[in-house]
């Protein structure tokens, strides 16, 4: 025990200086390149933010551990809202961009609808909840579309602040971010492993650990991440984050595996999981829709939702 919790907290130390490198290489990177930032942090920073989640969907489906890989998903994705957003929104006000609120909260709803619907088979047709091969490739459709949507925007490589001064040439940018990157998955490697042992020894269920531990540990990147984006205001790297790595999550965390390996049951998650979920993205929507910033008073709100749904989680 004594050993796992001195690698807990070495993992902690190399995740936090890797997100640190990785954000500034990555603004750094958008501003050589003319690209906006926005594009920037739902491509690069969401992709390799969300390396860990993948990384453990595949080790879990391929261990035919089906509660870990959902569980996974659906732990990150409510506390990359909840929680990032919440934490990150009370330090400094997070201001969204009207194109955000117009085009991409609206695709973070319309996934989560998505998963909502692909889960809940006894709803409908079946009276047994599971994702499916088929519905697998139908999220590797969604996601695609997704992709387009990416490369329409990076025809316009006009970016707003173009007369920023990047902190590093473009050859350094790329290494620190990819070094970042390689930081930010080991240090979280670290910490998802010896959490989950931890935690094993302590005599918890596999989805209890998938939504609490390995949900939070794989969700480190975002985190730290993010308040460090925050802490030097690049808050559109910061949105661009948790609104990519939400949709990165359905999309190839989960989408691709089982599409790959086969379907998955989905039996030990409630409705009150994936509601929560959904009430997540909407609320983030609301909060950007009316007035294109999420405030302390929001972030206080999101957070006793988080609060909420971890004690039901936990207590039942």
């Amino acid at each position: 025990m004594f050993i796992q919790v001195i690698l807990l907290i070495i993992g902690f130390i190399v995740l936090i200086k890797g997100a640190d490198i990785f954000v500034d290489g990555a603004s750094s990177i958008a501003l050589n390149c003319k690209l906006s930032k926005m594009l920037i942090g739902l491509t690069i920073v969401a992709f390799g933010t969300s390396a860990p989640e993948f990384a453990v969907s595949v080790k879990s489906i391929i261990s035919n551990n089906s509660d870990m890989v959902i569980g996974n998903v659906i732990g990150s994705n409510i506390l990359n809202i909840l929680l990032i957003i919440g934490i990150c929104s009370i330090i400094k006000p997070i201001k969204v961009k009207s194109n955000t609120v117009r085009k991409e909260l609206p695709i973070v709803m319309l996934f989560s609808t998505l998963l909502f619907f692909l889960i809940k088979d006894d709803l409908f047709i079946s009276n047994i909840n599971m994702i499916s091969r088929n519905d697998g490739f139908v999220i590797i459709l969604f996601f695609t579309i997704f992709v387009y949507y990416l490369i329409s925007i990076m025809r316009n490589k006009k970016d707003e602040d173009s007369d920023d001064m990047a902190k590093y040439g473009i050859f350094k940018s790329i290494c620190f971010t990819l070094l970042g990157i390689v930081c930010i998955i080991l240090g979280s490697n670290v910490v998802v492993d010896s959490a989950s042992r931890i935690a094993s020894m302590m005599g918890v269920s596999q989805k209890m650990i998938a939504l609490t531990v390995v949900a939070f540990g794989t969700s480190l990147p975002e985190l730290v991440t993010s308040i460090v984006s925050t802490r030097k205001g690049e808050q559109e790297i910061l949105v661009g984050n948790i609104v990519g790595s939400n949709i990165f999550n359905i999309g190839i965390v989960l989408g691709l595996p089982v599409a790959m390996f086969g379907g998955i049951p989905a039996m030990g998650f409630n409705l009150i999981d994936l509601i929560t979920m959904i009430v997540a993205a909407i609320l983030l929507f609301i909060f950007a829709f009316k007035d294109h910033k999420v405030g302390k008073f929001e972030g206080i709100v999101m957070l006793m939702i988080f609060v909420i749904y971890y004690s039901y989680v936990i207590i039942g």
